[in-house]
């Protein structure tokens, strides 16, 4: 795994520029902190969003604001609203998001959801 320690640190996230990512319908707004091995988001999405690809990375995404849609590729669809959170590591899961009324979310990423192999 490819690590850094991380000193401690506050992150101002209005301080933090919004990128913009187009989805097969609707807009997400990422506003990310990259570090060696782990990569921390606040990603909004808009009315409508519908993700235009099916991830296979892992996430630990906790919804701060609003709900959305997290469906897997075989059809199982989870609601989550604020206050909950989903977690899953790399190549476990073809998933995507869709947002009906728009949502706010936490995702934090990186090398520790690396899935590992059966032994």
């Amino acid at each position: 795994m490819n690590f850094e320690n991380i000193p401690f640190q506050t992150i101002n996230w209005d301080d933090i520029e919004k990128t913009i990512h187009s989805g097969l319908t609707g807009t997400a707004w990422w506003q990310t902190r990259q570090f060696k091995g782990l990569r921390i988001r606040v990603v909004e999405y808009s009315k409508g969003y519908l993700a235009d690809h099916w991830c296979q990375k892992g996430h630990i995404v906790h919804c701060l604001e609003g709900e959305f849609t997290s469906e897997l590729e075989h059809g199982t669809t989870f609601q989550l609203k604020a206050g909950m959170s989903y977690v899953v590591s790399d190549e476990l899961s073809s998933h995507r998001s869709v947002s009906e009324n728009g949502v706010k979310l936490l995702i934090i990423d990186g090398d520790f959801l690396k899935a590992v192999p059966d032994l």
